[in-house]
């Protein structure tokens, strides 16, 4: 049985036609890329990483060295979406109702009477980043499972959904390994992307530079609502993917399974499930509508 997609609600206000959207999603990438550029210095690929996955309505792991902007990137990310934007610091410590919230005895001083509330965590935001994820304990990161894949919290019985729309950014350090917990395979595949975050460039770290030791100070403009999020995600899921996109991305994910007739590797003990298709398809067929490109492209490879 194929994987059920994420839940995306529906906008609020009135759709719009679908050629008004599409040339609206057009305008607002082109715009998106260049209010984030007026903060962050180059990193074009993992940027338009991060927008395919938004619009796709996945979420992406962010594979870079301290110091390359990776939490100010998705807080400028953030800004230009006009959505709420929450950043949780995995540490060794955190406990799971420390992300999705805890519940606290409140007195009624009226009546004297005492009950349960539920205090909401920081999981209850549109854009949630989890810093250093790969510093907690499994048992702290499977506190995210639940709201990656259905877009609600289950505390004390109650299930509690999060706000519309919800991305996990999630960063990872990849060179220090002592008191880290390497992501099990189940949280994964919650990510769409995985997109690694490279050193800038010699003419690029001489403008970081010059940017950062100025007094200016850089002001980003929202581009889009949290319902033009919502309207251009329901959009991509309407544009149709072309058969051989399909065949494509089915016979790239069949290519990581041992023994596979058409194209497996027989060195290879265990491979992909069915899960990475259905995203690999979606994100392609969500990059077409881009300036200058006609047709669908193969995404960067989905994580598996």
């Amino acid at each position: 049985m194929p994987p059920n997609p994420s839940p995306i609600p529906h906008p609020a206000s009135r759709p719009q036609g679908d050629v008004e959207l599409l040339e609206r999603l057009t305008r607002a990438r082109s715009d998106l890329l260049a209010q984030v550029g007026r903060r962050i210095v180059g990193q074009h690929q993992v940027l338009d990483g991060i927008l395919t996955a938004i619009f796709s309505g996945g979420h992406a792991l962010l594979l870079g060295v301290p110091g390359l902007a990776k939490t100010l990137m998705v807080q400028t990310v953030a800004q230009t979406l006009d959505l709420k934007f929450s950043r949780i610091q995995f540490t060794p410590d955190l406990m799971p109702t420390d992300i999705t919230g805890t519940e606290i005895i409140e007195e009624d001083q009226t009546t004297g009477k005492r009950a349960f509330r539920f205090v909401r965590g920081p999981v209850f935001a549109n854009i949630v980043l989890a810093d250093e994820v790969n510093r907690t304990p499994p048992k702290t990161q499977a506190a995210l499972l639940q709201a990656m894949q259905e877009h609600q919290v289950t505390a004390a019985g109650q299930t509690h959904p999060l706000p519309a729309p919800f991305f996990v950014l999630a960063t990872q350090n990849p060179i220090e390994q002592e008191g880290t917990y390497p992501l099990p395979e189940a949280q994964l595949d919650r990510f769409m992307f995985e997109l690694r975050v490279a050193y800038p460039t010699k003419e690029e770290e001489e403008t970081i530079v010059e940017a950062t030791t100025g007094d200016a100070a850089t002001e980003i403009a929202p581009v889009l609502t949290a319902e033009d999020v919502l309207a251009l995600q329901h959009l991509v899921r309407r544009i149709p993917v072309p058969k051989p996109l399909v065949r494509a991305a089915v016979t790239l994910v069949r290519m990581s399974r041992p023994g596979d007739g058409e194209a497996g590797q027989d060195d290879l003990a265990h491979g992909s499930s069915s899960l990475p298709s259905t995203p690999a398809a979606r994100s392609s067929s969500q990059a077409a509508p881009r300036p200058g490109r006609a047709r669908s492209a193969p995404p960067p490879p989905p994580r598996n």
